[in-house]
């Protein structure tokens, strides 16, 4: 009869340590106890404080289009430092990481049969900037894992809070000193929102449902008060899809709590005179375009859809190639239909997108392009799903998928950014407090 004691360094910074007995060397019986983690010491307590940093600096410095050019250039550098190349496999595993990989390689492509091949790479870069999520996955672990909330939330509390004194205060929409427009700030309220009645939902806690509600209710009337319709309305359905996952076994709550959401939006609707207000521009503006008037919101929408669509129409498997979309539109906005958009320049000088992720994907890279997207929105939802938030997932993902088709969210980058930090923060969440006694980490798949 022999002893063996074996001590081992784990990939993680835990010793652990093995004892058993065994007859014969075919014949061991193990048993492992957890210790305590052991204090880094010297360089690998450099990376460990370095990879906190980044990931509480990114959560900040997201907001901030100055900040976040370093913060972006960080994250892949810590990354690196702390052996994220040998971990990518592991990181790979998630759905979204190859979706998003997919989607850039997709619109490299493109730029090959592209007439505007630097337009293309501007495209392209602007896509690119999206593939941060993969280190700031890497770098998140149990203890890194605070760090990485507290400077999301701050970023995000703090960029609410500058919205809240341009309204009340200086009287302007959106947060123009972080460059922040109406559409921006409204959507990143929106997902707020969306994510506040998710955890009231898990939570088991009442007093902590009840500060959830309060919390997306306030997040709900601040953007009652901003001008985007579309994004409200995305909101709203979006968060009425959240409600019924969660709800969908007890049908007398579900029917309680969207009575409650239904007269709390009334109620908004009602006293908001901005709401009223671009409800009646909405009436005004789909007038005009009946009579051939596109100089409106609504009317500079439909011209871009109208020849966006007919441009994919034209060349539907491949598009026109990366970055050859505004040229396309710049070229046929004068004689499309016998010119009835040819005033649209007069409304709106520069034309940048098409104010809508499947038409401006479409006109790029055609059925390719829009196969690549709706594979990114299909991996987003089955990674909340394979890490049990199914529900969460599924809201965020129709909260995309319909924002996109009023508007490009490519172009907002806070909200963005927003999507992929909340994601990664979610999923450490699940992977290192997935226990069932915790009030938030219930399955909903």
């Amino acid at each position: 009869m022999f002893t063996c004691l074996v001590v081992a360094r784990s990939p993680s910074p835990y010793i652990g340590y093995y004892t058993g007995t065994y007859d014969s060397p075919c014949l061991l019986k193990v048993a492992i106890f957890a210790h305590p983690p052991v204090p880094l010491h010297g360089v690998d307590a450099f990376r460990d404080a370095l990879a906190k940093f980044a990931l509480l600096f990114f959560g900040i410095a997201l907001w901030y289009k100055g900040l976040s050019f370093y913060a972006y250039y960080l994250l892949p550098l810590v990354w690196i430092l702390d052996g994220g190349l040998g971990r990518f496999k592991e990181t790979m595993k998630e759905p979204l990481v190859v979706a998003l990989l997919a989607l850039c390689v997709v619109l490299a492509l493109g730029i090959l049969w592209s007439d505007e091949p630097k337009a293309g790479f501007k495209v392209w870069r602007r896509y690119f900037a999206f593939l941060v999520f993969i280190p700031y996955l890497a770098l998140l672990n149990k203890k890194r894992l605070r760090w990485a909330i507290a400077g999301l939330l701050a970023g995000y509390f703090g960029a609410v809070a500058m919205g809240i004194y341009q309204w009340l205060i200086v009287g302007t929409q959106g947060v123009p000193p972080l460059g922040m427009l109406y559409l921006h700030f409204s959507s990143i309220l929106g997902i707020g929102a969306i994510v506040a009645f998710y955890l009231a939902g898990r939570s088991a806690n009442k007093k902590t449902n009840i500060a959830f509600w309060l919390f997306a209710i306030l997040l709900l009337f601040l953007q009652f008060n901003q001008s985007a319709r579309g994004i409200l309305i995305a909101t709203i359905i979006s968060s009425s899809i959240l409600l019924f996952l969660l709800h969908k076994r007890e049908i007398k709550t579900f029917l309680a709590v969207m009575a409650l959401l239904a007269a709390i939006l009334a109620a908004f609707a009602y006293n908001s005179s901005n709401f009223h207000e671009r409800l009646a521009q909405a009436r005004n503006d789909i007038e005009l375009s009946r009579a051939g008037n596109f100089s409106t919101s609504i009317g500079y929408r439909l011209a871009l859809w109208d020849i966006g669509l007919h441009g994919i129409a034209e060349r539907p498997f491949l598009g026109h190639g990366t970055g050859a979309a505004v040229k396309y539109f710049e070229k046929n906005v004068e004689t499309y239909k016998g010119g009835i958009y040819k005033d649209l320049r007069a409304f709106h000088e520069d034309i940048l997108h098409y104010h809508s992720d499947w038409i401006e994907i479409g006109m790029h890279l055609g059925v390719l392009g829009l196969a690549a997207y709706a594979y990114l929105l299909w991996s987003w939802y089955k990674t909340f799903s394979l890490h049990r938030m199914a529900s969460l997932g599924a809201a965020l993902v129709c909260f995309i998928f319909l924002c996109g088709t009023t508007d490009n969210l490519v172009f907002f980058r806070q909200t963005f950014y927003l999507l992929l930090v909340l994601t990664a923060v979610s999923i450490a969440w699940q992977r290192w407090n997935g226990d069932a006694s915790q009030p938030f980490t219930r399955s909903d798949s």
